[in-house]
């Protein structure tokens, strides 16, 4: 199986488990008219430049990438195709092309830059990178090097090596820390690109066996997943998927949520590292950190707390030994106390953000006056987290913090309703002011996750409200018609994936089965349409800022597994 071709300017080559890929896309939004190869161990870097080349001078070529292999197509036919035999290792080879392999990095200083020399040992040419702290090693598998520069040099210059057009050549590209055997080839080209294919036919059909031609996206869906995902490194101590092998190279302690309900039905185990990856850089108050990736952990800022929400979608999809219920149970119970007992003011109800970052809606317009701000997302966020630490220490055989959780819940279900519902509409109060205020964002609207523990009255008028969202390609989150409205506006305009599965959820709950149904296809045709972006223009469908985001891409599998099934008998 080749799976699906896709645009590298949009998705990076790469491969389960691989710190590293191949794209043109070298810092954020900028593109280089070359392929480079970027690593993604401390940071964002790219480390080397393949320049395909005919009669000694730059070759134009068509790029074609599969899951399996990325190939630079002549006009005249002739090649140049890269696979991965391992995480850490690239086969590159090339026929009736050459290839002037150049280091990205033009100046080595003592603190920056790249060293070439060729290793004695090995026999291959090594780079070591400042910006990666990681080696490179080419060796060469088939044909010969026709020509270097900047081997051993010191300052500026270029640095690079020469494969030929003019006979066949193969190399091997690896990413390692010091010491390192030998390269080992494991089969031929052809063999190792097919071994990726199949790995990855393994992965897409274990998460959405139930892909068919009404979701002709869930392969490219399956595979910026699979893509993105690291092995073990730095300061993640287990697998991870990072929101994108472009400039969003983190796991933000809210996205990886959708990550993991996706990844739950075929991939459990996959599933249950991430919903537990930011847990493991939980701090003694209970917080999670804001994000985490290879060389930093960030609490800054925190993310609203919807992992109550995903823990009981989770517990659906996978059974949970006891030994990783208790787990659950204490992680997700200090999270909640952090809430609970920092993030209420004294003599108050009801948890507040310190900024629109703790929403994980930056810039929405809910935070455009005071930003110390008791919300009606959060409230509600609390109370479906509160419900499921009940229901889980009830599994846990224990009844006395069952019911003070639910008691809990009550309370602060109580306190959204009395001090931030006014009819028809939630609004947000200033913690320091007591002042009220209305904004037109759908976070105002997110309450609708309660689903049928909302009452009617409120339902229908949000729903109502939600509608007024919801644009030719989804659910915009500020409406176009308001004047803060912003086409590339971040949380103040475009269509994001998370907003869209939780508010489909919470609809789907509270009995409008309509209005979710239309949501659902809106934001599945427009993934068809437009990729797995960060988010889309409202008014065009279009994508914008990274193209390459794992939740987006969850998002619809998600959705679109779940259209698959037959409705409850």
């Amino acid at each position: 199986m080749h799976g699906p071709t896709f645009g590298v300017h949009e998705i990076p080559f790469s491969y389960r488990g691989s710190w590293f890929g191949l794209s043109p896309v070298i810092a954020e939004k900028r593109y280089a008219d070359d392929l480079h190869l970027v690593s993604h161990q401390t940071g964002m870097h790219a480390v080397l430049r393949f320049v395909p080349l005919r009669g000694g001078v730059p070759a134009e070529t068509a790029i074609v990438a599969t899951p399996s292999r990325l190939t630079w197509q002549h006009a005249d036919g002739h090649r140049i195709e890269a696979a991965y035999q391992s995480a850490g290792a690239l086969r590159v080879r090339g026929t009736g092309l050459g290839l002037r392999l150049a280091v990205a990095a033009g100046t080595l200083t003592p603190f920056s830059g790249s060293y070439l020399y060729r290793d004695p040992v090995s026999g291959g040419h090594v780079l070591t990178s400042y910006e990666t702290g990681r080696r490179y090693r080419i060796t060469v598998l088939a044909g010969a090097i026709t020509g270097t520069a900047g081997v051993e040099a010191l300052g500026d210059g270029t640095r690079h090596l020469i494969l030929p057009a003019d006979r066949g050549w193969e190399i091997a590209i690896e990413e390692y820390r010091t010491g390192h055997p030998p390269f080992a080839a494991t089969g031929s080209f052809d063999e190792v690109a097919t071994a990726a294919g199949q790995r990855f036919a393994a992965f897409v059909d274990a998460v959405a066996p139930w892909r068919g031609a009404g979701t002709p996206a869930a392969e490219l869906a399956a595979y910026v997943l699979w893509s993105a995902t690291v092995d073990p490194a730095g300061f993640l101590a287990r697998p991870g998927v990072l929101m994108s092998k472009h400039w969003m190279d983190k796991i933000w302690s809210w996205d990886h949520c959708f990550n993991a309900l996706a990844l739950a039905d075929g991939e459990p185990g996959l599933a249950w590292d991430q919903f537990l990856l930011p847990f493991d850089h939980q701090d003694p108050a209970g917080a999670l950190p804001d994000s985490i990736t290879h060389s930093e952990v960030l609490h800054n800022f925190v993310k609203p707390p919807v992992h109550g929400w995903a823990l009981r979608l989770l517990r659906e999809r996978v059974t949970l030994s006891r030994d990783q219920l208790e787990e659950a149970y204490a992680r997700l119970a200090a999270w909640t106390r952090f809430w609970l007992d920092h993030r209420r003011a004294p003599g108050r109800d009801l948890p507040h953000y310190q900024h629109g970052n703790d929403s994980g809606w930056d810039n929405a317009t809910t935070f455009d006056g005071e930003r110390v701000l008791e919300t009606a997302d959060l409230a509600a966020f609390l109370v479906l987290q509160l419900r499921e630490l009940s229901d889980v220490a009830e599994a846990l055989d224990r009844p006395d913090d069952s019911r003070q959780w639910r008691k809990t819940a009550d309370t602060v279900r109580e306190a959204l309703f009395r001090d931030l519902w006014q009819e028809p509409r939630f609004v947000s109060r200033a913690v320091h002011s007591g002042q009220q205020r209305a904004s037109r964002s759908l976070l105002d609207l997110m309450p609708i996750v309660l689903g049928e523990d909302l009452p009617p009255g409120t339902s229908a008028q949000l729903a109502a409200r939600i509608e007024d969202h919801l644009t030719v390609h989804g659910l915009a989150t500020e409406p176009p018609a308001s004047p803060d409205y912003l086409a590339d506006g971040y949380w103040r305009g475009p269509i994001w994936a998370p907003s869209t599965v939780l508010i489909e959820d919470g609809l789907r709950r509270a009995g409008h089965i309509g209005l979710a149904d239309r949501i659902r296809e809106r934001f599945l045709a427009l993934c068809e349409r437009s990729g797995f972006a960060e988010n889309f223009d409202a008014e065009t469908g279009a994508g914008l800022r990274d193209r390459a985001y794992t939740w987006t891409a969850s998002a619809y599998l998600l959705l679109a597994a779940a259209d698959r099934q037959p409705p409850p008998a």
